[in-house]
């Protein structure tokens, strides 16, 4: 498949960013159990009615919430579930698949979407336990609408967003382009496994998937004239070159 290079327009460039993930299947095929088999833990709650999230932005929502420059995510917090976290970031293995977290405590962002707060769908990932017990996104299907996420930034900016929905998807029908593509406002989806778990193959079954839209900005602490070294958001990344992935 020819890359998805995100060129043109703002609009055009962060409509694209889904391409890159379509051919990818991420989660589909890249959230797994780590370790035995006999020691798996099931998601904590049930998830919400199964239906596509909105198209367009909440009314819970802020239509005056800027878009924010980017910049990488350093940490994400969930007050309704007591999580409080840093972020890696994740980008392709050599076989052109998403890499997911190596650490099953710590979510990553797939860098090359939007940041959290760009115009697009910004997307985050983690574990939701290992053989150990319960990991980073264990009480991830527990959010409801309403609900809010934090995203701090390393340029000082802290993005609030609000939860629209959580959908439960069998791998099998994951739906690529909801999950990653641009619907016209700042989105950011959070992705782990659930549903039924596999123990001959030691995967889930399944996806969940927390739908959120920008609620509001915190601009960054302001700073003295003598500490003008602030991170700034890095130039945006080059396109990157993927081929299909067999899940």
């Amino acid at each position: 498949m020819t890359p998805g290079v995100p060129t043109g327009s703002p609009k055009s460039r962060s409509g694209r960013w889904w391409v890159v993930a379509t051919t990818l299947l991420v989660v589909a095929s890249g959230c797994f159990l780590l370790g035995l088999r006999s020691q798996w833990h099931p998601l904590a709650s049930p998830v919400g009615p199964q239906v596509p999230p909105p198209v367009t932005r909440k009314s819970t929502a802020d239509p005056a919430a800027p878009v924010v420059a980017r910049s990488t995510p350093v940490s994400l917090t969930i007050p309704a579930i007591g999580l409080e976290v840093s972020l890696s970031t994740l980008g392709l293995n050599p076989d052109g698949t998403v890499q997911v977290p190596t650490d099953v405590q710590q979510p990553g962002w797939y860098q090359l979407g939007p940041s959290p707060g760009q115009l697009g769908s910004a997307v985050i990932l983690g574990h939701v336990d290992s053989y150990l017990g319960p990991a980073v996104f264990f009480k991830l299907p527990e959010l409801v609408a309403g609900d809010q996420v934090d995203v701090t930034l390393a340029d000082g900016v802290r993005a609030t967003f609000v939860v629209n929905t959580v959908v439960l998807y069998p791998k099998a029908t994951f739906p690529t382009s909801l999950v990653y593509a641009s619907h016209d406002y700042q989105a950011l989806q959070l992705v782990t496994c659930g549903g039924t778990f596999d123990p001959d193959t030691g995967h889930y079954q399944s996806n969940v998937v927390v739908y959120t839209s920008l609620l509001s900005t915190t601009p960054a602490p302001s700073i003295s004239s003598a500490d003008t070294h602030a991170t700034r958001a890095g130039p945006r990344h080059a396109p990157a070159i993927v081929r299909h992935f067999a899940a």
